[in-house]
């Protein structure tokens, strides 16, 4: 599929209506779906949110503001145009006409593809590409439960194509959703391997989106706040994940790098991690941290400069060295980072096979997030990419 060039588009700002923060916000789902006219809400979560009650809490809070709720708990990790139509089905047989996602970035975008296809028709495939949709999205108030993909703010909408095991990217502004609900609480129960993967995949918007080449100077502020907070608080909050303090400041590092990216958009990190999901059905964010140095390193002699800034974000004294000198500073900081909270160092660890190179960078090169990468490359050099990272 062509796609429309985001860089190319008139520079705007994409976020919700509304954005809460802060412990016990989540509280507030009911009113403000009754606010919105909610007569009945289709609750998109993932089997463990469903299984430990947390779907329960969300339903209560929904029934006090005299909301009634249907869960459909089939988000699947990396989540499928099967899952997406399955909400679909559910959506339609309990006479659903509103959307509450809970979750991390799978349930997120699942809500979206299910509110897409509910409110314009068709297969979710259709909506692949840059804003393919023609009506409002179904209402979505996203309720976030990990500090890492910032889907709860964007226009992104990521779904795997079962038939050709691609991950389609979707970014459509009318998938925005009109709520995001950061809730630290939520957050708690989170093991150490999610926290470390998802705040390594938000570490990842921010740097890629810095270094987008449709980034701007609202975009860059928010990037630079979320590296200098990722490299501050992920840390402590892989170690102590009861460490409240650490988890609203996740909360807010990710969301103000989605802040970024959902306007600036990604590049080749993103483009190729995709293809590893669809593949292999491997964790996003881990994904994302193996490969954020490697396309890092490529980029660099397009913008050494804006590397030489992460390197002091990340806390790095630069002084006395070069541009380029502090541009593989930031690349170690980055590396450095990723070891010390538990990321694998390669993909071999993962099971990913070098005979399946060719196919994902031929994908790669399709996805839309390659578009704004700082560096084009060649078929070959994204294969060297992938090579590098094993």
């Amino acid at each position: 599929m062509a796609f429309k060039n985001i860089a190319d588009q008139t520079n705007g700002f994409y976020i919700p209506c509304v954005s809460l923060f802060g412990p016990g916000c989540a509280k507030e789902v009911g009113t403000k779906a009754q606010n919105l006219g909610a007569k009945k809400a289709l609750i998109v979560t993932d089997a463990g949110l469903f299984k430990f009650g947390v779907a329960d809490i969300i339903v209560g809070y929904l029934k006090d503001a005299g909301v009634d709720s249907h869960v459909f708990a089939g988000a699947e990790p990396n989540p499928t145009d099967i899952n997406v139509h399955n909400g679909v089905k559910e959506y339609n047989d309990n006479g659903c006409d509103f959307i509450v996602s809970l979750g991390g970035g799978s349930s997120h975008d699942c809500a979206k593809g299910i509110g897409l296809v509910t409110a314009g028709g068709g297969h979710i495939r259709d909506y692949e590409g840059i804003d393919q949709s023609k009506v409002a999205m179904t209402p979505l108030v996203a309720i976030n439960t990990t500090a890492g993909t910032a889907s709860e703010m964007t226009r992104f909408c990521i779904i795997t194509n079962t038939e050709t095991h691609v991950k389609m990217a979707i970014v459509d502004w009318r998938c925005t959703p009109l709520v995001a609900i950061d809730d630290p609480k939520l957050m708690i129960a989170k093991p150490a391997a999610l926290t470390a993967a998802t705040g390594m995949d938000a570490l990842t918007h921010a740097v890629e989106a810095y270094v987008s080449t449709a980034a701007n100077p609202i975009t860059d502020a928010c990037a630079e706040k979320a590296i200098s907070m990722i490299s501050e608080w992920l840390r402590p909050a892989v170690a102590n994940g009861e460490n409240i303090e650490a988890r609203d400041a996740m909360a807010y590092a990710q969301y103000l790098a989605g802040m970024a990216f959902n306007n600036a958009s990604l590049g080749y990190v993103h483009a190729m991690a995709h293809q590893l999901g669809g593949f292999y059905n491997l964790p996003h964010g881990v994904c994302n941290a193996i490969l954020l140095p490697h396309v890092c390193e490529f980029n660099l002699i397009a913008c050494p400069d804006r590397y030489a800034k992460i390197a002091q974000l990340m806390g790095i004294s630069i002084e006395g060295l070069t541009v380029t000198e502090a541009a593989y500073a930031a690349i170690d900081a980055i590396r450095e980072l990723s070891v010390s909270i538990g990321i694998p160092s390669g993909l071999a660890a993962l099971g990913v096979k070098a005979e399946d190179h060719a196919v994902m960078t031929a994908n790669a090169q399709k996805d839309a997030c390659m578009l704004t990468n700082p560096r084009k490359a060649t078929d070959a050099q994204v294969i060297s990419i992938f090579e590098a990272a094993m």
